[in-house]
């Protein structure tokens, strides 16, 4: 039942990035059956951007460091920040 349950499943959670200085979205790899897990590996992917576009050139999530969305199975969207 529960087997059967998963199979029948069509519900998924992804990631979206945004580049902000460019102006276009890319996908970001993943797919989640929960916002939750969506939403922790989208702060994952955060960190990686921190990495590769430091707050200090980029001016962070408020200047044109790329942005990071999680997009739901119902059409929900929801931007991720880093945690403070």
């Amino acid at each position: 039942m529960f087997f059967d349950r998963l199979l029948n499943w069509r519900g998924e959670w992804f990631l979206e990035g945004q580049d902000s200085f460019g102006g276009h979205d890319y996908p970001i790899p993943g797919k989640y059956r929960t916002r939750e897990a969506a939403v922790r590996a989208a702060k994952r992917y955060l960190r990686k951007l921190e990495r590769m576009q430091p707050s200090d050139i980029s001016g962070g999530q408020a200047g044109i460091q790329d942005q990071v969305y999680v997009r739901g199975p119902g059409g929900q969207s929801i931007r991720v920040l880093p945690d403070a």
